[in-house]
């Protein structure tokens, strides 16, 4: 290499994963928090040790192949700058790769959404030896898992290599496969470890104040998002919804689908919260794809942040309970923005309709996964539960009933030709002519898109 490296771990890496940076043992798994380090501690490890041993190969896996270059990929090249190295590193973007040149390992990169040729990912020199899954949580299917824990790491590996398999996720339900496989009962050959918000000393002041405030206004939240604790599934309002990657303009038989929005005002203590949503009321399916979660925002905040994600011109249903700020919004150019209808027991009618559906949840999403996970009905003084909801870490919860609202507009049969699949009154570019129930503008670029 013609020169020598010098690296001050402890400096470089921190606290808080000991026993994580020493352990050889087959499987490490770390569920943690939000800012937790995890990732970054992981991204440093893998860099590190492939500077240390010739013959190392990394395997990078998350669900689905094209989030790698936003997440992991990034990390690593992060890692790469902080050790100061990247006069060492080759970065290679078509196919996604990276290469330290010294001894040649290679980091390959690597999605579920093609199992068997990722089972048969081999190296052409030195040894596949190290896999890391990044985001596991977004992994459905232990079968899939166990297809590439039997491929990869592969064969003999001679010391002082070994073989390993990382896995980082945030904990956002008891009912995933990891928590038994990994957690409950973990075997000898498995360091399973959990971490939080508490080991990372790279937190500023304002960091630590909104974790406090979770602490403090938001507990069942802060347990998993804060402290990484498992998303519980006793109590849970809505518990038929996972974790997965999808383009919103490309599920299958887009002409089902309405684009639904909700908006949730909030200021000092409570976000305000925003959600979209593609929804099919025939196969009963919810895609969530979109949210926005945040406080102090302005009535001009809210309209400037609807028109830079492109949802001006959308039907918008809103807390009726702020007149004045619907007023406002709609004058800043968001005029399609209405109140949501309220009335008795409209909250549980909105969940009773909620529970109807298969949600599935974009990995984005990261808030409306985090109240998915704590959204809990009351419980009496003898632990029973009460047929109310916990009005806490609710608000993307609230502002999704707001956006069902629009869906009982959709007529559920609208005349399917038996040879196309497609409705008799659509056209190629909208709808010709509709059933009862049906009004034209609540349909975002035609039928369903």
């Amino acid at each position: 290499m013609g020169e020598r490296i010098t690296i001050n771990l402890p400096e470089i890496v921190g606290g808080g994963y000991k026993q994580f940076w020493n352990c050889r043992k087959r499987y490490r798994v770390v569920k943690g928090g939000k800012a937790s380090k995890k990732s970054s501690t992981a991204a440093l490890w893998f860099i590190y040790h492939l500077m240390k041993y010739p013959g190392a190969n990394l395997l990078v896996v998350r669900n689905v192949f094209n989030t790698h270059r936003d997440s992991t990929y990034s990390q690593l090249k992060w890692a790469v700058k902080r050790f100061q190295v990247d006069k060492y590193w080759r970065c290679i973007e078509n196919p996604l790769e990276m290469q330290y040149t010294p001894n040649g390992n290679r980091i390959l990169f690597r999605g579920f959404d093609d199992v068997d040729k990722l089972a048969s990912t081999t190296v052409s020199s030195g040894y596949l030896c190290w896999v890391w899954i990044e985001e596991a949580f977004e992994i459905q299917s232990e079968a899939d898992f166990d297809k590439l824990d039997l491929s990869a790491p592969r064969g003999n590996v001679p010391e002082p290599l070994f073989k390993q398999t990382t896995l980082t996720f945030n904990p956002w339900s008891e009912k995933s496969w990891l928590k038994k496989r990994f957690f409950d009962n973990p075997s000898d050959n498995v360091l399973a470890m959990t971490t939080n918000y508490l080991c990372n000393e790279w937190l500023d002041e304002v960091d630590r104040a909104a974790y406090e405030d979770m602490r403090i206004n938001h507990p069942r939240k802060y347990a998993v998002a804060g402290l990484g604790e498992w998303g519980i599934s006793e109590g849970l309002i809505y518990d038929r919804w996972r974790v997965e990657e999808f383009d919103p303009e490309k599920l299958p038989d887009q002409w089902k689908y309405k684009h639904l929005f909700g908006l949730d005002y909030g200021y000092t203590n409570d976000p305000t919260a925003f959600i979209a949503v593609a929804a099919n009321p025939i196969d009963k399916l919810l895609y969530i794809y979109d949210e926005h979660y945040q406080k102090r925002m302005l009535n001009s905040d809210i309209a400037e942040m609807i028109k830079r994600k492109g949802y001006a011109k959308e039907r918008i249903r809103s807390d009726s309970a702020e007149p004045k700020s619907n007023e406002d919004i709609r004058r800043m150019g968001i005029s399609r923005l209405l109140p949501a209808e309220k009335g008795p027991d409209s909250v549980i009618h909105g969940i009773s309709r909620l529970q109807e559906y298969q949600m599935i949840v974009h990995p984005r999403c990261k808030n409306t996964i985090a109240e998915l996970s704590s959204y809990v009905w009351e419980q009496d003084k003898g632990d029973g539960v009460i047929n109310r909801p916990v009005d806490a870490d609710n608000h993307l919860m609230d502002a999704l009933r707001y956006a069902m609202l629009d869906i009982k507009y959709f007529h559920p049969d609208p005349g399917i030709n038996p040879k196309t699949g497609v409705p008799e009154q659509v056209k190629r570019h909208g709808v010709r002519s509709m059933s009862p129930g049906i009004r034209a503008d609540d349909f975002r670029g035609g039928w369903g898109g």
